[in-house]
């Protein structure tokens, strides 16, 4: 194994948490009671610690220790493009996610008769545009080079909120496959039986259970002074402060380490896994009944099911993988974690700006923009294509109207 290297943590490392629900408490192990020992907490609440305690190496780690703790990370300069990087595309990320989700917003609030669809994406845009409200504190996290200057309690909203949306936006998702499903299984009782009343019941109930499920972020998300900056991360172990040095072989808190498994694994089944079983199932079924009933006159619905399935698991997927595999230290080199963490994180995150784009444009020929915008959100946001309460723009043609229409039953 050769002789023990010294542990670097430089608060560079930090990059891994600008939106990690398992972040900076997996960089700073001594704040989750599993590695170095804390110093003293600050009277602002923060915790302290030094770093001139850390003598460990990391493969003196126990086997449940996160490997986020990087002895090869990025270089100064490297890291510093890489923050770069991550401010521009978050505001990218903010500025379209807030002027898409908005609009969204006012066309459904202001322009639109109130029906089942326009009550699910009504509830998708305001999800995604809370979001994206919040979204230039990361922004400013990250430009500070990782110094979190909005206190203890910003940093459990913040996180909290990216946690909600995440869970918020795919119970969604998940609800409107199965209501099209339905739909399209059985035409008549859905008519009789789809209100909007019971959409906005099925919404109370998706964010109730979006915000039990994201109250984590709420109890474990805490700040810390390392190297003169403050961090924002997951203090899993409620770690108390002590004043002994870390010992040559620590060892791990079960506590806060069970928590961490947990939290991520929940996280992972209930946010990713079961609505992407859900809604792969919903749309193969509707595939498989439009095949039968050869309702389907022409190959746009089954690439519009493609596109809404791989790109819910291209969002999300490589986002649980990392906090999947950072369950098990040693599976990937740290400099994977160093620049696969915020990557992943921004293709996540990415989603709240994509929404409009997904469930208002697909379907639309981008080469006859020419359309007026806003007859395009209404028609595309309407319970029936071509039926709603705003009048279409005369520039409609007759075959994008026979597009929408096929398409309108996905």
């Amino acid at each position: 194994m050769g002789p023990p290297r010294p542990l670097v943590l430089r608060s560079r490392a930090n990059c891994c948490a600008l939106f990690c629900p398992a972040g900076v408490a997996s960089c700073v192990r001594g704040l989750t009671g599993q590695g170095p020992a804390l110093e003293s907490f600050g009277h602002n609440g923060e915790t302290r610690m030094e770093a001139e305690d850390y003598n460990a190496s990391y493969e003196d780690y126990p086997d449940d220790v996160d490997p986020i703790v990087v002895l090869e990370e990025l270089s100064p300069v490297e890291g510093r493009v890489v923050r770069i990087l991550l401010v521009a595309v978050y505001s990218i990320i903010c500025l379209l996610g807030i002027l898409g989700n908005g609009l969204v917003i006012v066309m459904i609030t202001c322009k639109m008769k109130r029906t089942v669809n326009t009550v699910w994406f009504l509830n998708l845009a305001v999800a995604d545009f809370l979001f994206n409200v919040f979204l230039p504190v990361h922004i400013a996290y990250a430009a500070l080079d990782y110094h979190w200057v909005f206190g203890t309690a910003m940093c459990k909203i913040s996180n909290f909120l990216l946690i909600h949306n995440m869970f918020t936006s795919v119970f969604l998702l998940t609800v409107i496959s199965f209501d099209r499903c339905v739909s399209v299984l059985l035409p008549v009782w859905s008519q009789n039986h789809r209100s909007v009343r019971l959409a906005y019941t099925a919404c109370l109930v998706i964010w109730v259970l979006a915000f039990f499920l994201s109250s984590p972020s709420l109890v474990f998300r805490d700040t810390a002074r390392l190297h003169g900056k403050i961090s924002c991360f997951n203090n899993f172990s409620l770690s108390a402060a002590v004043s002994s040095p870390w010992p040559a072989h620590p060892q791990v808190d079960p506590v806060g380490s069970g928590r961490h498994k947990v939290v991520t694994i929940t996280r992972f089944l209930c946010g990713f896994l079961v609505p992407g079983l859900i809604t792969t199932a919903c749309y193969l079924t509707i595939v498989y009944k439009l095949q039968r009933s050869r309702l389907a006159k022409t190959k746009k619905p089954f690439k519009i099911i493609l596109t809404i399935i791989v790109t819910f698991f291209l969002c999300w997927c490589p986002y649980h993988a990392f906090y999947l595999l950072e369950l098990r230290p040693g599976s990937v080199p740290p400099s994977v974690f160093s620049l696969g963490v915020p990557l992943a994180t921004a293709i996540a995150i990415a989603n709240s700006c994509m929404n409009p784009i997904l469930y208002v444009f697909m379907g639309q020929d981008f080469k006859k923009f020419r359309v007026a915008l806003f007859s395009r959100l209404v028609n595309a946001l309407s319970e029936d294509t071509g039926h709603s309460s705003y009048p279409s723009h005369r520039s409609f043609t007759k075959m994008s109207s026979m597009n929408e229409r096929e398409t309108g039953m996905l």
